[in-house]
């Protein structure tokens, strides 16, 4: 993680920068720069993140995840669309501009190394930097476009609470030939909580889940639909027959407006090739819950680990993580941002509620 920030130090510095330094936190360390052209003008702070999702599974991959491999006008390695390709654009904006010295206004970089566990040490970082970090605005770019070619502005990210569930049984892996039918099996039990967790029409079943959620006017579910979203697309791009969500809600607006639970792994037993019929001891698996406006990750943790406990006992170990945000539509403030990148890409330009879309690891070569 160290070589990493490095190598974003030394590409800053060669794009232009005043000054690049390696700030130390109590876990990763985090990249800071700068260029001044005028301190009575105004500062855009640029914010991303160098640290990546983990390569597993390694076999899936066509290539080394840290090798980067171009194929047909995409660049394939780990990180490359989360967040290292777009920071990246930046810093490549950047120097375009100091070369061809059209940059009007003061820019700073803040790249962290924590944002894929949940940026544990960013808000101690930025309390005791307000000075250093002063801008009038921050530019984010992780987050998602509807298309190639259809630029948009996100105004809204749904927060995270993220639990690991352990369900202990026997104090052993068992025989099932000898003990099964006697003594409740794990993966069962998780299973039934699991299964528990929505209803048949795929809403969250948890008590008081929805209770703070910020509900979206009827004018802002006007403005998402007028986005443009083509659903045989988006199957195909994902390699699925049907959509799956809460029945009452389009698929941008689940994936925006609205808050979820997924299952991010289960496992338990004997898992290998072949057979073994064991009863296992313990039952896994990783639950996380997407979150919008007004709900909390600690209280919406409390509330999904209080539902399981109600089935079985269990043990938890919870993650923190940022909480939501959303600006409310329209966005007026946004619109010259929006007028800027419709005069590059020569479309319709949209505000958008979409939170980030985990697509395949690429991003796209475009011609400067």
């Amino acid at each position: 993680m160290i070589a990493c920030a490095e190598a974003v130090k030394q590409r800053l510095l060669e794009a232009g920068v005043d000054k690049a330094e390696i700030h130390p936190t109590a876990g990763h360390p985090i990249v800071y720069a700068e260029k001044i052209v005028d301190p009575s003008k105004p500062t855009v702070l640029v914010y991303g993140h160098y640290d990546v999702q983990p390569a597993d599974p390694l076999e899936l991959w066509n290539s080394g995840p840290f090798d980067p491999q171009i194929v047909d006008g995409k660049i394939f390695a780990r990180g490359s669309c989360d967040d290292k390709g777009q920071f990246y654009m930046h810093v490549k904006a950047l120097e375009t501009m100091v070369q061809t010295n059209t940059l009007e206004n003061n820019i700073k970089f803040c790249i962290e190394g924590e944002e894929e566990v949940g940026s544990p040490n960013l808000a101690t970082y930025v309390k005791a930097n307000t000075n250093l970090l002063k801008a009038d605005c921050v530019l984010i770019s992780d987050t998602a476009m509807i298309s190639l070619d259809t630029p948009s502005l996100d105004i809204g990210l749904r927060g995270l609470s993220y639990i690991e569930v352990e369900v202990t049984g026997p104090n052993r892996d068992l025989h099932s030939g000898v003990y099964g039918g006697a003594v409740a099996n794990p993966i069962t039990i998780l299973a039934k909580m699991i299964a528990s967790l929505h209803d048949e029409n795929n809403h969250i079943t948890i008590p008081g889940f929805y209770a703070d959620v910020l509900e979206s006017s009827a004018e802002e579910r006007a403005l998402m639909a007028e986005a443009p979203f083509k659903e045989a697309e988006y199957k195909a791009d994902l390699g699925v027959i049907e959509l799956w969500g809460e029945t009452g809600y389009s698929t941008n607006e689940r994936t925006g407006i609205r808050p979820t639970l997924e299952l991010n792994g289960i496992w338990g037993g004997y898992t290998g090739e072949g057979a073994k019929t064991v009863l296992p001891g313990k039952a896994f698996a990783k639950i996380s819950a997407r979150l919008v406006p007004n709900q909390n990750s600690n209280k919406i943790a409390d509330l999904l680990i209080g539902h399981l406990q109600t089935i079985a006992p269990i043990l938890c170990n919870r993650k923190s993580h940022p909480a939501p945000w959303r600006r409310a539509l329209p966005y007026p403030h946004g619109q010259q941002r929006l007028q800027s990148r419709q005069q590059s890409h020569g479309n319709h330009l949209w505000q958008s509620t979409r939170t980030r879309t985990w697509r395949r690891q690429h991003t796209h070569l475009q011609p400067v």
